[in-house]
């Protein structure tokens, strides 16, 4: 068998080294500053010592040396207390945060997959508006929402029959579509008067897929994913003699953040997202009153 030798593969042995650096780097660096501080104090103290190591500057070395100790060791617990957990959680009502960012770069990607899109919508459309004055460093916006097929009969939403039942509703289901419509035409015209100007290329638009609204995702620039579970029982209390709605509240919906810039599950993880989401976006249904697609 070719290259049967005893070595480690270069893969396992790079882990390697980094489990053995991270585990015994700082008791190393502590045992090396503490070395150096009773070093040069013996040096300070006891003349044979101070004549083989050639001056007087050893009181000032040690006390650097308790100095670099102490800060090395704050700075390590101060790092670890700091540091973001890799799944930390966040309101969906500090979206915005998350689109600022993403227009910090030259090119933006934003999608989302959930109910309506409209807490992300109306961070979008003033996002948008802005760069009309100060695109800054942004030259091309791409946003996509997958969004239910509210054509089709749902249990969610739906009106809540005798005993909490879900009983299909058409009419409800044509308003939220057309408050997905009126979403989709804003966006895709502040999309157009942008893309007319020459300074920021930009497309918009919805999609429906099939299924109830579940899961809220929003994709940020191909490198962040927030993901949270909409509360599919919540309701929406008609006014008499309206019935109640089994109506989910997005901007009630915890967050779960992963990033490409976290651990190894967190990347495959933000991976797996993308590719469900392209999947699902090359399957979805374009809306009739879309004004233009993507391509």
């Amino acid at each position: 068998m070719a290259g049967g030798g005893r070595g480690l593969p270069e893969s396992t042995l790079g882990e390697w080294l980094r489990r053995f650096q991270a585990r015994y780097e700082p008791t190393i660096t502590r045992l090396l500053l503490l070395s150096v501080f009773v070093v040069t104090l013996i040096a300070q103290f006891v003349k044979p010592v101070g004549d083989a190591l050639q001056d007087k500057v050893f009181l000032g070395s040690a006390l650097l040396s308790v100095v670099a100790y102490v800060l090395y060791s704050k700075v390590n617990d101060l790092d670890a207390s700091l540091r973001v957990p890799s799944r930390a959680q966040v309101k969906s009502r500090e979206l915005g945060t998350f689109v600022t960012e993403a227009f910090r770069d030259r090119t933006v990607e934003i999608s989302f997959l959930g109910y309506t899109g409209e807490t992300l919508y109306n961070e979008l459309y003033h996002r948008l508006e802005e760069l009309h004055e100060d695109p800054g460093p942004t030259r091309e916006v791409v946003v996509r929402f997958l969004v239910p097929d509210f054509r089709v009969p749902m249990t969610v939403p739906s009106r809540v029959g005798t005993g909490g039942v879900p009983v299909d509703d058409v009419e409800f289901r044509k308003r939220v579509e057309l408050k997905c419509q009126e979403y989709d035409q804003r966006l895709s015209g502040l999309a157009r008067r942008l893309t007319s100007v020459g300074r920021v290329a930009a497309a918009c638009e919805y999609r429906f897929y099939p299924g109830i609204p579940r899961d809220k995702i929003c994709i940020f620039n191909r490198e962040l994913v927030l993901h949270g579970l909409y509360d599919v029982s919540a309701r929406t209390v008609g006014f008499s003699p309206e019935p109640d709605y089994y109506d989910p509240q997005g901007y009630r919906t915890d967050l779960s953040i992963w990033s490409r810039e976290d651990t190894d599950d967190a990347k495959a993880a933000v991976e797996t997202w993308n590719k469900h989401f392209d999947a699902l976006w090359e399957l979805a249904d374009r809306p009739s009153w879309h004004r233009g697609t993507l391509d």
